[in-house]
């Protein structure tokens, strides 16, 4: 294929990556996104993987805070 072919045919459509859905979870947990990522997301992104993985950290998330809590509550003799 020549130099030329390839900047003329049309960029192919691949999905995201485990470690970019990832990025883009943890950034959203903390509210903050570039807009080139959030675009990024909207048209290469499957709904189901921001769902699941969305899950996924929310209850990772309760787990430490829980754990974190009940370490602390131990330390004070509670």
């Amino acid at each position: 294929m020549t130099e030329e072919e390839k900047q003329n045919r049309p960029e192919q459509v691949q999905g995201m990556r485990f470690r970019d859905t990832l990025s883009s979870v943890l950034w959203a947990a903390l509210g903050v996104q570039s807009n080139r990522a959030r675009e990024r997301d909207f048209t290469h992104g499957k709904p189901s993987h921001f769902i699941a993985l969305g899950i996924g950290f929310t209850a990772v998330f309760v787990l430490v805070i829980l754990g974190v809590v009940k370490l602390v509550l131990h330390l004070a003799g509670i």
